[in-house]
C-alpha cells in the first residue's frame, strides 16, 4: 500500500504517460515504480511507440491496486482517481444516485476489464450475430458462414468481407431499379451487426433489432423498414430521398447521420440526430431536426413530437462498444442488459427511484457491470439466464 500523495502522484505521472506529455525525469520516475515487482521490466520510451495499448490495463491494475486503502464501498469510489478518470459518489437521502464519472475517453474500456469474473454462474456479452432471411425465404445465420459472396438477389451480390458486416454490392448500371426483391437483416439477444445497403449506406445493428430492405432501391425513394434500435450513415442523394418506417414514424433524409431506438418496451421512439437534418412525421405532425437533438414520440400515446437536446455520447455508445448512462433508472438499464446479455429479469422491492450514472465496456461478464451498479445500494444476483434485482 502507499499514501495518498503518492497515489496522487503515481495516477498524474500515468495521465502524463497516456497522453505523451510526461517528461525525461518524470519517465525515469513512473519507469521505476511501473516496473516494481515485475519479471520482466519495461523500456517506457519503448512502449510509447511500440505497445503503449497492451501496457494500459497493467497501469490501471497497478493504480487500482494501490489505492485499496479503505473497505469501505464509499471510500473505494469517494477517493479513487483513476488514471485521467475522476470518481465521485453523491448519496441523496431522497433518491439514492451515483455519479460515477469517466472522463478520459482512452480508458474508459479498461475500467474493468483487467478483472475477472468472481461470479461462478456468469454470463458472457453479446458478439457479432445475425439472422439473415431473403427474399425466397432462405434463412442465413450470418456468424455461422466464412467470409465471401453468400447469394445472388437480382442484380446484387451479397458479399460477408468482416465478422460483423455484409456488403450488398449493385453493378453500376444497377444502383436502382426494381424494389420488388426485399431482404432483412436481425439481430438475437446478444446480437448485433452491420450491412452497407446498396447505394453505400452503412447501417449499425444493435441487439434485439430488425432492418428489412430492397436489394436495389426504386428510382423514386429509399426506404427501408426498422424494430429495435438502428444506427444510419446515409449516402446522400438529392433526387432520392432515404426514408425509414419505425413504429409510427417515419424519418426522412437526403444524407445525414442518425440513431433510432424503437424498442417497444421503452415506451417512446426515440430518433437523435448526429449531423446533417432530417424530418420526423408521426400521424399529421411534423418536425425537423438538428444536430444534437433528440426527436421523442410515444409508442402507445399520442402523435405528438417532443424535441429535446442529446447527449450524443452516451446514445451511440452501444455502437462504440460500451454502456454509458446519464442519470439512468435501474429498470431503464436493466432493459439494455437483458438484451445484451439475452437474460431475463426479475425485481424484488421497489427499485424504481434508484438512478446511476457511469460507463463500462460491453465486452465484459455480466458479473463486472452488476459489480458498479452494486453501490446504488441495490443488490443483484444472477440465476442461470436471469439476474434477480432486489433493494
Amino acid at each position: 500500500m502507499i499514501g495518498k500523495d503518492a497515489q496522487d502522484r503515481y495516477q498524474e505521472l500515468a495521465k502524463k504517460w497516456l497522453n505523451k506529455t510526461i517528461t525525461s525525469a518524470e519517465r525515469e520516475e513512473f519507469a521505476k515504480w511501473y516496473n516494481s515487482n515485475q519479471d520482466a521490466p519495461v523500456d517506457i520510451p519503448a512502449a510509447f511507440v511500440e505497445s503503449e495499448k497492451n501496457h494500459k490495463a497493467r497501469i490501471l491494475h497497478k493504480i487500482n491496486q494501490a489505492i485499496k486503502y479503505n473497505n469501505s464501498p464509499i471510500n473505494k469510489i469517494g477517493h479513487i482517481r483513476w488514471i485521467s478518470i475522476a470518481a465521485a459518489c453523491i448519496l441523496s437521502l431522497s433518491i439514492p444516485c451515483i455519479y460515477f464519472y469517466l472522463r478520459n475517453k482512452k480508458v474508459k474500456s479498461l475500467l474493468v476489464t483487467h478483472q475477472k469474473a468472481q461470479i461462478k454462474n456468469d454470463v458472457s456479452p453479446g458478439g457479432n450475430k445475425a439472422l439473415l432471411t431473403l427474399s425466397n425465404g432462405k434463412k442465413i445465420i450470418l456468424n455461422d458462414v466464412k467470409k465471401g459472396v453468400l447469394a445472388n438477389q437480382g442484380q446484387t451480390l451479397l458479399n460477408k468481407v468482416k465478422d460483423d458486416q455484409i456488403v450488398y454490392e449493385a453493378s453500376p448500371a444497377q444502383t436502382t431499379g426494381s424494389s420488388e426483391i426485399y431482404n432483412t437483416i436481425s439481430t438475437p439477444k446478444g446480437g448485433q451487426f452491420q450491412v452497407v445497403l446498396s447505394d453505400g449506406s452503412k447501417v449499425w445493428l444493435n441487439a434485439a433489432s430488425s432492418i428489412t430492405f430492397p436489394t436495389i432501391f426504386s428510382k423514386t425513394e429509399r426506404k427501408v423498414i426498422i424494430t429495435g434500435e438502428v444506427y444510419f450513415e446515409i449516402t446522400k442523394n438529392k433526387l432520392l430521398p432515404f426514408k425509414v418506417m419505425a413504429g409510427k414514424q417515419t424519418v426522412e433524409v437526403l444524407g445525414t447521420h442518425f440513431n433510432i431506438n424503437a424498442y417497444t418496451d421503452e415506451g417512446m421512439i426515440k430518433t437523435t440526430l448526429v449531423e446533417g437534418s432530417v424530418k420526423i412525421s408521426a400521424g399529421k405532425n411534423v418536425a425537423i431536426l438538428k444536430p444534437e437533438q433528440q426527436a421523442n414520440i410515444s409508442n402507445n400515446g399520442s402523435d405528438k413530437i417532443g424535441i429535446n437536446t442529446a447527449d450524443i455520447e452516451s446514445i451511440l455508445a452501444w455502437k462504440n462498444g460500451s454502456f454509458q448512462f446519464e442519470k439512468a433508472e435501474i429498470p431503464f438499464i436493466m432493459r439494455q442488459l437483458a438484451r445484451w446479455y439475452n437474460v431475463t429479469v426479475k425485481y424484488e422491492g421497489n427499485v424504481s427511484q434508484r438512478h446511476f450514472t457511469g460507463s463500462i465496456s460491453r465486452n465484459v461478464n455480466l458479473s463486472e457491470l452488476l459489480k458498479m451498479l452494486k453501490y446504488t445500494g441495490i443488490d443483484f444476483k444472477i440465476d442461470g439466464q436471469t439476474i434477480i434485482v432486489a433493494s
